[in-house]
């Protein structure tokens, strides 16, 4: 498949470009800043285009057979939009050119509990300002999903709790409704986002991604 990455320099949003380019799939990786983009494969084509410049998303967005989000915003005290913006941008792409399957990353859980010493010491003293300017990130990646669940497209959201890395995917749950204290490996949220794309098991769904700690890991590749 000819799938486009948006947030294609963040975190996830590498591991899921070289995941799908080792699933076979052709890649268009989004960034504002090509020369930093990590992943040289002729597989990969490296795209500049700001989300918030709706042109510029609808000009890359054509030629495609599904869309991957992994936009994110840093946390600020102030009004967050490009959450929202963006989603709004590309689902306009997308209908422009008849583009129909949607994934994206949406709500990240910033309540996961760490209850060793440190970390109780951590939530008494600075979860609270972390909460705060976490909010208006929330707020707009609410607006973002509520935007994707509106387009009548084959949308898919992932709900990650709190991300942390992993050097392997893991045998992690997907679920409607999210574990207590549930983490999230960036390998595994990546995984499952290029599992959807031709497995299909969540289509107008959003779902939770927890990460397990051991066995069997689920197959990324198209089912025969």
């Amino acid at each position: 498949m000819r799938l486009i990455v948006f947030g294609a320099n963040s975190s996830t949003g590498r591991l899921v470009t070289a995941m799908a380019m080792n699933a076979g799939h052709t890649v268009t990786a989004i960034t504002r800043r090509p020369a930093e983009f990590p992943i040289s494969d002729r597989r990969v084509q490296v795209a500049d285009a700001d989300v918030m410049d709706a042109d510029a998303v609808d000009w890359v967005v054509r030629d495609h057979d599904a869309v991957l989000s992994a936009i994110g915003a840093p946390l600020s005290p102030k009004p967050v939009t490009v959450c929202s913006q963006a989603a709004y941008n590309v689902v306009k792409a997308m209908m422009n050119h008849g583009v129909r399957r949607l994934l994206c990353v949406g709500s990240v859980g910033l309540d996961a509990a760490d209850l060793s010493p440190a970390g109780l010491l951590c939530q008494r003293m600075i979860r609270p300002v972390v909460l705060a300017c976490g909010r208006a990130v929330q707020q707009d990646v609410r607006r973002m999903e509520n935007i994707v669940r509106e387009t009548g497209l084959d949308w898919t959201l992932f709900r990650p709790g709190r991300l942390v890395t992993r050097s392997d995917v893991t045998d992690y749950r997907i679920t409607a409704d999210p574990a207590p204290c549930a983490l999230t490996s960036r390998l595994d949220l990546a995984h499952a986002l290029v599992r959807e794309v031709t497995h299909r098991d969540h289509v107008g769904e959003a779902v939770h991604v927890a990460t397990c700690r051991a066995g069997r890991v689920p197959s990324i590749h198209r089912p025969s």
